[in-house]
C-alpha cells in the first residue's frame, strides 16, 4: 500500500469500525502510535502549540506542524495534518500550502470554519476548500464545523447547512468536534453526505459510534494531555514514595527510534516546498 493513495485512505473510513485517528504532537508520539498498529496518524494543533509553550488556535503552529509532518512522513502510516484555518485568509495561499504538504507526504488536512473562537461565514472556508481541491486533488480535506465546539449555531440544521456547503466545495469528510449527545450524533450522520468525524466521546466506544453512523474518531489533544498528566504522576510517585509506573523500556524505545532514523535516512532528506 502507498500511504499517499487517497482512495486507500478513503477506504479506511468505510470499515467495520470507524477509523480511530490518534493525534501526535511530536515525532516520538507519532512513532509510538505507528508501532501500536494504527494505520493513520494525525497531528494536533493543541499538542504542537503546547509543546512550544504557546496557547492553541493562534495560527502559530504552521512551522512546527510542517516540520513534524515532514519528519514523520517516513512512517508506514497515512499522515494527516491539523492546519487550523489554513494559516491564511487567502484561499490560493492555503491551497499552495496544502499542495506543498502533499509533496512532503501528507494525505489529509483538517480545515476549521472558525477564527478567534467564533464561526466565520461558511462561504469563506468553502472557497478555501474548493481552492485546495483544485490545487491538491489527492488530499483528503476534512472540513471542521465548529458549531458545537464554540456553542454557536449548534443545531443539527445549522451544522447540516455548513456541511452541505463544504461538501459541495469538494470536502471529503466533515469533522464536528464537541458533539457528544448520541441522538444528535445519529441525526448528524444521517443528514451529512460525507463521512462524519467526531472526537472521542466518553462512554461511547467505536462500536457504539459505528451504530450511530460515525466513520472517523479523532483523539484530538487527549493523548497529549494524558501524557503530561502521566509524566507528572511519575515524578510525584518517586517524590511521594509510591510505586513507579510501568513504562515501555528504554531499550525498546531506543530501538524504535533507531529503526525510524534508519528509515528516514533511507528516504533521504527531501527539500520542503511547504517550509519555504
Amino acid at each position: 500500500m502507498t500511504f499517499r493513495d487517497l482512495a486507500a485512505f478513503r477506504d479506511l473510513h468505510h470499515g467495520d469500525q470507524p477509523l480511530l485517528l490518534p493525534n501526535a504532537w511530536d515525532a516520538g508520539s507519532a512513532i509510538a502510535f505507528a508501532a501500536a498498529g494504527f494505520p493513520a496518524v494525525g497531528t494536533t494543533s493543541f499538542g504542537v502549540n503546547a509543546s512550544a509553550g504557546r496557547p492553541d488556535a493562534g495560527s502559530d503552529s504552521r512551522d512546527d506542524t510542517v516540520a513534524l509532518v515532514r519528519r514523520i512522513a517516513a512512517l508506514d502510516v497515512f499522515v494527516t495534518a491539523d492546519i487550523e484555518d489554513g494559516y491564511s485568509d487567502e484561499p490560493a495561499e492555503v491551497a499552495a500550502f496544502v499542495a506543498a504538504l502533499a509533496a512532503d507526504g501528507v494525505i489529509g488536512v483538517n480545515l476549521e470554519d472558525s477564527k478567534d473562537g467564533h464561526l466565520v461565514d461558511p462561504a469563506v472556508p468553502a472557497a478555501t476548500i474548493a481552492a485546495v481541491k483544485r490545487e491538491a486533488p489527492g488530499v483528503f480535506v476534512n472540513a471542521r464545523v465548529d458549531s458545537y465546539w464554540f456553542h454557536e449555531d449548534d443545531t443539527v440544521e445549522a451544522v447540516a447547512t455548513r456541511a452541505a456547503a463544504y461538501a459541495e466545495a469538494g470536502a471529503d469528510g466533515i469533522f464536528v468536534p464537541g458533539v457528544t449527545d448520541p441522538a444528535t450524533i445519529e441525526r448528524l450522520a444521517a443528514v451529512i453526505p460525507l463521512p462524519l468525524n467526531v472526537l472521542v466521546v466518553p462512554g461511547l466506544g467505536l462500536d457504539d459510534l459505528q451504530v450511530l453512523g460515525v466513520r472517523r474518531v479523532s483523539t484530538g489533544s487527549l493523548p497529549y494531555r494524558v501524557a503530561i498528566d502521566a509524566a507528572v504522576d511519575a515524578a510525584e510517585a518517586v517524590r511521594d514514595g509510591r510505586d513507579v509506573p510501568v513504562a515501555t523500556s528504554y531499550a525498546e524505545s531506543q530501538q524504535r527510534l533507531i529503526a525510524f532514523a534508519q528509515r528516514a535516512d533511507a528516504d533521504g532528506d527531501r527539500p520542503s516546498s511547504a517550509a519555504r
